[in-house]
């Protein structure tokens, strides 16, 4: 539970020992996303299970906004810590989190006066309207509580910490899987016991943050470290708000493709959904190694040590490459199976489901690497301090993913929505590595930084 520097050693023991807490944090997470879907599929009904799907985007649209910013923080944050920069380091951390508050409680607002409207513009069916309501009004009024862990999470694995995160989750995990049988199984509240399950959970991992925050001293911020400091948060802000556009982006790219899905009957939506909730298995190595990589950048960078940038990313290609191939492998054979925890064996239509399931899991399967290697090159990117091509890269993701998701369906029916979400990986990754492999030529050859 202390900082870590990682401008000095080896860059593969340090990405691997970095990325490994990371891995078993997102893997608890997932845990708890999975058997949230599971009680609901389960204990609620496949109704209940499609609703969590047709809410599922529009949330991600506004937990993506302080997803983007928290993430953009940390990047100034691990810079900082690199250059050995102390007070600055403590300055940005409590500014960090005097921003995130003030961002939920405006997003609170926001988002309940967006609730109704965006699920009629999503066409959102009928049978399934009122639940979706209901979970996204239960998660926006906690956003404050959400932002908390989040920030603190970025701010502990900036500086190296990624154990904290890990037993954060671990707590959040057991908090939330104890009240889901609690809420959901034993009380019957459905979709709202879920909803409450996750938030309660998600408070519990944030105050074990706050603790450990301060237990260290380089990062153990004061009441003064809250007021605004024009140079540090103009930096934060330049550094955050492209990071919040670009999961906006994509976002909102999520919704159309759920607007094209949801007039289709409810079980191709549940069986749609269940393979949603395996897409955080997919990417949970890459988000670990790419949290690893953006620390591990963002360190070395402000320490300008350019030639450990460079060696870091080559690791990181190659084990992004690898471990993609490896996970693709294990969900081929074991897909239908994970799917089948979804959906209540005595549903009707559970062949169907499982068949939807099965198909858009597939198709994104073949096509994992690309994914692995998007967030190996954006992750390094931001460690840059480079935040805007990762926007950009959120706007191809949106352009692709809209584009083939409005023309393939209409030609070879609902099954071109899956090659969507490939398309836009593809579209992503391509701009990213080439715009990393500009940049580092530039920034080794010229030191200009």
């Amino acid at each position: 539970m202390r900082a870590k520097d990682m401008t000095a050693g080896k860059p593969l023991p340090l990405i691997i020992a970095f990325a490994l807490p990371m891995m078993a944090g997102n893997i608890c997470q997932q845990l708890y996303t999975l058997v949230d879907a599971a009680f609901v599929g389960r204990g609620a009904g496949t109704l209940a299970l499609a609703a969590v799907g047709a809410a599922d985007w529009f949330n991600w649209v506004i937990m993506g906004v302080i997803w983007g910013y928290t993430q953009g923080f940390s990047v100034l944050i691990s810079q900082y810590f690199g250059a050995g920069e102390k007070q600055n380091v403590r300055r940005a951390v409590g500014l960090s989190i005097s921003l995130t508050t003030v961002i939920s409680l405006l997003l609170i607002l926001i988002s309940h006066l967006l609730i109704l409207p965006v699920l009629r513009l999503l066409h959102t069916p009928d049978d399934i309207f009122a639940q979706a309501e209901l979970y996204l009004r239960i998660l926006f009024s906690a956003l404050p509580i959400l932002g908390a862990y989040n920030v603190q999470a970025g701010i502990l694995r900036a500086v190296g910490d990624a154990k904290s995160p890990l037993i954060a989750m671990i707590i959040a995990s057991c908090v939330n899987i104890a009240l889901d049988a609690l809420f959901v199984m034993v009380f019957r509240w459905g979709i709202a016991g879920a909803a409450v399950a996750t938030v309660i959970a998600q408070g519990a991992s944030a105050v074990y943050c706050f603790i450990i925050i301060r237990k260290i001293p380089d990062i153990r911020f004061e009441k003064e470290d809250l007021a605004w400091h024009s140079a540090i948060g103009r930096r934060l802000l330049a550094l955050g708000t492209p990071l919040a556009a670009q999961n906006t982006v994509i976002g909102v790219g999520g919704m159309v493709i759920q607007r094209v899905v949801n007039p289709y009957q409810s079980s191709f939506i549940a069986g749609y959904t269940a393979t949603n909730k395996l897409y955080g298995l997919l990417e949970m190595a890459a988000a670990s190694l790419g949290g690893a990589l953006g620390a591990y950048t963002g360190q070395n960078f402000g320490a300008r040590k350019m030639d450990r940038v460079q060696s870091g990313v080559r690791l990181g290609v190659s084990l992004a490459l690898i471990v993609s191939v490896i996970v693709s492998a294990a969900l081929l054979l074991s897909g239908r199976s994970l799917l089948s925890l979804f959906v209540d064996p005595s549903e009707p239509q559970i062949t169907y489901v499982l068949d939807v399931g099965q198909r858009y899991l597939n198709t994104m399967l073949y096509a994992l690497p690309t994914l692995y290697l998007l967030w190996v090159y954006r992750s390094a990117l931001q460690g840059m301090g480079d935040t805007m091509i990762p926007m950009v890269s959120g706007l191809v993701e949106f352009g692709m993913r809209v584009g083939v998701a409005m023309i393939l369906p209409a030609l070879i029916g609902p099954d071109g929505i899956f090659i969507a979400e490939i398309s836009a990986w593809i579209g992503a990754a391509i701009l990213l590595a080439v715009t990393y492999y500009i940049k580092i030529g530039k920034f080794s050859n010229r030191r200009e930084y």
